[in-house]
C-alpha cells in the first residue's frame, strides 16, 4: 500500500491516519468539518489535499449511520482501488449497501477494537491499535485484493487481524463493548445527586467500572442505535441477574434462618459466575490470562515520581507486567500497583526498598 484516503478525521481515523503516515504510506485526509482535517494534518496524520487520483485504500471512519452513505458516495466517484470502514457495527452498513445496487468486490467491512473515552483528532495516537484485535468481516464477494489491502492495513497498524461474519461480530460487540458501556454509565449515575461525602470515598474500584461512563453521549447514541437488538438481549440477561440479585439481598435482611441462607447462596452464585467469566478474559497480548502479584508503593505527587520507580525496577531487571495508580483523598500522594510475574516481585520489593521507596504490605 502506497497510498491512502481516511474520510473522518476523529480518533480512530487520525490515529490510522497517523499509523499509516509514520510507515511511509502517503496519506490524504477529508472530513465534513475542513477544520478537523487541518488539525489532523498538522499532527502529521497526512495532507487535507485531495488526491490526484484513486488512492490504493480509502478507509471510511464515520458514524455507524453515515458509514453506507459515505462508501456509496466514495465508491461513485472511484475514489480507490479497495474500500474499508472501520465502524463498530458491521451488519447494518453491509445491508445497506446491497440495499443500494453497490459492487461491493472492492468493499470490506472492519472494526478495530481498540478506543479512548476522548474523541476528536487530538485524542489520536499511532500507537493507538497495536497489539489489539482488528475485525474484519469480508463477504462472499470481497476480491482478494482488497482483503490483502485490509490485512496490510492491519499489520501496519501494528493490531491483530480477526475475520468474522458480520452478524457474529455485531452480537459479539454487544457483550463485550456496548453493554460494559451502559452499565458503566448506570454506575457512574448513581453518583450524580450522591451526597458529597459519599463521592470523596470513591476508589480505585469505581474508578475502573465507571472509567468508560466519561464517553461522549452523541457518539454512543450513535453506536447503540446502529445495534440495539443485541445490546437490549445481553442486557436483559444483566437485568435478570439484578432481579436475582436483589432477592438474593433482600433475604438476607430475613429474620428467618433458611431465607437468609438462601440469599447468601444466590449472592454467592452471582459472584462465583463473575470469576468464571472473568477467568475467560483475555490476559496480555490476547494470551491467556496470567496471575501477577502486586507489588505496593506509596508515592508522592511530584513530577517525575513515577519514572524514577518505572527506572528503579528496570535496574532490577524486573517487567512491570501492569500498573494502578489510587490517589490518596485529600492528600499530594497516592499509591502505585505494579503488577509483575511472582517470582519477581520479591526482587522488586527489595530493591525498590533499597532505593528508598515504602512499600505498602497486608
Amino acid at each position: 500500500m502506497r497510498t491512502a484516503l481516511v474520510i473522518g478525521t476523529g480518533l480512530i481515523g487520525t490515529s490510522a491516519a497517523l499509523a499509516l503516515a509514520g510507515r511511509g504510506v502517503t496519506v490524504h485526509l477529508r472530513d465534513h468539518d475542513p477544520a478537523r482535517a487541518r488539525t489532523a494534518a498538522a499532527l502529521g496524520a497526512g495532507t487535507d489535499e485531495a488526491p490526484e487520483g484513486p488512492v490504493d485504500l480509502a478507509v471510511v471512519a464515520v458514524p455507524p449511520a453515515h458509514v453506507a452513505a459515505t462508501l456509496a458516495e466514495a465508491m461513485t466517484a472511484g475514489l480507490a482501488r479497495g474500500y474499508l470502514d472501520v465502524a463498530s457495527v458491521k451488519g447494518g452498513p453491509k445491508r445497506e449497501l446491497e440495499a443500494l445496487g453497490l459492487d461491493l468486490t472492492a468493499y470490506i467491512g472492519s472494526h478495530p477494537m481498540s478506543g479512548k473515552e476522548r474523541s476528536g483528532p487530538l485524542a489520536a495516537t499511532a500507537d493507538l491499535f497495536e497489539g489489539r484485535p482488528w475485525v474484519l468481516t469480508p463477504t462472499r464477494d470481497t476480491d482478494t485484493e482488497v482483503l490483502n489491502l485490509a490485512l496490510e492495513l492491519v499489520a501496519l497498524c501494528r493490531a491483530v487481524p480477526v475475520v468474522m461474519d458480520a452478524d457474529a461480530h455485531d452480537r459479539a460487540v454487544a457483550l463485550v463493548s456496548h453493554t460494559p458501556q451502559l452499565v458503566s454509565s448506570m454506575v457512574a449515575a448513581r453518583l450524580e445527586e450522591a451526597d458529597e461525602s459519599a463521592v470523596r470515598l470513591c476508589g480505585q474500584g469505581i474508578r475502573d467500572v465507571t472509567r468508560i461512563a466519561a464517553s461522549d453521549p452523541r457518539m454512543w447514541v450513535e453506536i447503540l442505535s446502529a445495534n440495539p437488538g443485541p445490546v437490549a438481549d445481553v442486557l436483559s440477561g444483566v437485568a435478570a441477574d439484578l432481579d436475582e440479585t436483589v432477592r438474593a439481598l433482600r433475604s438476607l435482611q430475613s429474620a428467618d434462618e433458611d431465607e437468609r441462607k438462601d440469599g447468601a447462596t444466590g449472592v454467592e452464585d452471582v459472584l462465583r459466575r463473575g470469576n468464571a467469566g472473568r477467568s475467560r478474559v483475555p490476559g496480555k497480548h490476547g494470551a491467556a490470562p496470567a496471575a501477577y502479584e502486586t507489588v505496593a508503593v506509596l508515592i508522592s505527587d511530584r513530577p517525575g515520581e513515577l519514572a524514577r520507580i518505572f527506572a528503579d525496577a528496570g535496574r532490577a531487571g524486573v517487567n512491570i507486567e501492569d500498573v494502578r495508580i489510587e490517589h490518596a483523598t485529600g492528600q499530594q500522594a497516592g499509591l502505585v500497583q505494579l503488577m509483575v510475574e511472582p517470582s519477581a516481585a520479591p526482587v522488586l520489593g527489595a530493591a525498590l526498598q533499597e532505593r528508598g521507596w515504602a512499600l505498602r504490605t497486608g
